[in-house]
């Protein structure tokens, strides 16, 4: 019988949630200032992001989980910290929340491609004219963000 020193987690999420009432609030212009402090968040959280998209209304992310951190504190934490951010530094009519609660699904490594490709079409899916812009979406295995952040040391 051999004993494991450490453990070991690779873990995917795919993560979805919405604005308040499923408002049509996240236009591109938030997008550049929403986005990277969700990454940043989760990197914080030592949680590699591999992509972060969605629409006006909700947004997705794919995202390893830390795991000493739960699936609901990790969220919960990027919700806060994110809405707080737009609040603070963005202009936006009213005020910014997320609706409570989540969808939060694990993916197979054989998957992350396939829901990668999804949750970067969420404009085209949703029928959302789009121009990307760089630092956007993550590019393959590589933590790609606004604030240049190096690759994460946790993958």
């Amino acid at each position: 019988m051999f004993a494991m020193s450490h453990s070991l987690s690779k873990i995917w999420v795919h993560a979805v949630w919405t604005t308040k009432y499923r408002e049509p609030v996240i236009t591109p212009s938030l997008e550049k200032i929403l986005y990277p402090k969700m990454r940043a968040e989760f990197m914080q959280l030592r949680c590699p992001v591999k992509i972060i998209n969605g629409a006006p209304d909700h947004v997705h992310c794919l995202f390893k989980m830390n795991a000493s951190v739960s699936i609901a504190d990790t969220i919960k934490q990027v919700k806060g910290s994110s809405s707080r951010y737009v609040n603070e530094y963005a202009s936006v009519p009213g005020r910014f929340s997320w609706q409570e609660g989540y969808g939060a699904f694990s993916v197979s490594e054989s998957a992350l491609e396939k829901v990668f490709e999804y949750i970067q079409n969420q404009k085209v899916h949703h029928g959302i004219p789009h121009t990307p812009y760089p630092g956007m979406w993550g590019v393959g295995n590589q933590t790609v963000s606004f604030f240049s952040l190096r690759k994460s040391t946790y993958e």
